[in-house]
């Protein structure tokens, strides 16, 4: 495993802001207000030749009154216990605090090693300031500008520098699915990531976008590797009211893109609704695999056919992802979900099942044989031969005379044919036609 470093600290310190600086991309939120950073967010980074992962945690309060505070002060924790290198970011405006002396004290007694470092010194005449620092009993303190940049590379060569002993870098594991939690906010997202990995990984809450930064979880099972990525939740864009909401969405769509596959967790209390949909396009359009995922069944009134009237539903309203299996768990008992799982795999063995071009082009002519395309402006419609031109989605290409001349009804009537033939009945397929050179 890459070794982790873990930035932790008060609210409102800076800590995304130097976490983005690190990474070199805007992956946490930032917002010039305590608390917003809740969770904990993982990129992958490196310098000077070393790969690391580096966390960014929610505030760190040491003692709290407050259950969302409370929250986050265990996962600072559980991130402070993963960590092999802790940097201890604090306010160089401020100088120091009864908190920063407070979580100093903590961080002594986990035996880490800990690098201290001062944010919001953007000036060389602002350095003077860090020097109240060492009052907390620290031998250097590092003098950073997270907005602007100025000591970061110096934190950088330290952080490095206190890095363990460099091991053989594992080469990146191709054989991790990447499974994304997607869905609107307050469906029961967290708290199924926190079912199908055993512990808390990620906060619960009953207030809607709690999750507001995108988490990624590594976990194994048997022989074989989940990467589950953790979103915000989606909300419709006439709710985005604060900036704060728009990155959350910017979050969960790039989540999305990161990965292999995605459960969708649809709240059962609720239904299949519009916001539903409009994710559930987001992810055929992207040609993702996708497993729809019905929480909190364990407290919907039912039948012998509420199931299937569930099912029926979500295939009428969204007839471009029909190929989606759903299930209906319950998250919060823990019911079915481990389920999910071999779903899963099912999915991924369909993503990535290659077929030869004389099986292909086989059940082509079968396919025009019983339906001709209609002509394009009067002139015949003819379609030579198709191959597969990939896989994660399974991707055809089907080589024609006038590609113009094939309708969406055409176009749909062989994707379904060959879904079909091929039995691949869980994933998409994305197909394109292109001219005969």
């Amino acid at each position: 495993m890459k070794p982790i470093v873990a930035i932790v600290g008060r609210p409102n310190v800076g800590k995304s802001a130097l976490f983005n600086r690190i990474v070199g991309s805007r992956r946490a939120i930032i917002k010039d207000e305590p608390g917003v950073t809740r969770d904990v967010n993982y990129a992958d980074t490196g310098a000077l030749g070393r790969a690391f992962v580096l966390v960014d945690t929610g505030g760190f309060e040491p003692v709290t009154t407050s259950d969302m505070m409370a929250k986050v002060r265990e996962q600072a924790l559980l991130a402070i216990e993963e960590a092999d290198v802790i940097v201890f970011l604090m306010d160089g405006r401020t100088g120091p605090v009864t908190q920063d002396r407070e979580v100093a004290a903590i961080l002594r007694k986990t035996g880490k090693k800990v690098i201290y470092a001062a944010n919001k010194i953007d000036t060389k005449n602002l350095m003077p300031e860090t020097a109240e620092f060492y009052s907390l009993g620290v031998d250097e303190v590092c003098p950073v500008s997270a907005e602007h940049g100025l000591g970061v590379a110096e934190l950088i060569d330290r952080i490095v520098q206190a890095l363990p002993g460099k091991a053989e870098e594992e080469a990146e594991d191709e054989n991790i699915v990447k499974v994304a939690i997607v869905g609107r906010p307050n469906a029961g997202k967290s708290s199924l990531l926190n079912r199908l990995v055993g512990k808390k990984r990620s906060i619960v809450s009953e207030v809607p976008g709690t999750t507001r930064d995108s988490i990624d979880t590594l976990y194994v099972k048997g022989d074989k590797k989940y990467l589950f990525i953790d979103t915000a939740g989606i909300r419709k864009k006439g709710k985005i009211s604060a900036k704060l909401e728009t990155y959350a969405v910017i979050s969960a769509i790039k989540s999305i893109d990161r990965c292999d596959i995605a459960l969708l967790v649809i709240d059962g209390k609720d239904g299949f609704g519009v916001q539903d949909e409009r994710i559930a396009g987001l992810l055929s359009d992207r040609g993702k695999a996708c497993i729809i995922v019905v929480n909190k069944w364990d407290i919907v009134e039912k039948d012998d056919k509420t199931t299937k009237r569930y099912t029926d539903d979500i295939r009428h309203r969204a007839p471009f992802i029909t190929y989606a299996p759903v299930e209906f768990v319950s998250a919060l008992s823990g019911k079915r979900v481990v389920d999910i799982f071999g779903i899963v795999d099912d999915v991924m063995v369909e993503m990535g099942t290659k077929f030869k071009t004389s099986q292909l082009n086989d059940f082509l002519g079968k396919f025009v044989d019983h339906y001709s395309p209609p002509a394009y402006s009067g002139k015949e419609v003819k379609l030579y031969y198709a191959t597969q031109t990939g896989t994660n989605p399974p991707r055809f290409t089907v080589f024609v005379n006038v590609p113009k001349g094939i309708t969406d009804s055409y176009r749909r009537y062989l994707i379904n044919s060959f879904r079909e033939a091929l039995k691949l009945s869980s994933v998409p397929i994305k197909m394109n036609f292109r001219a005969r050179r």
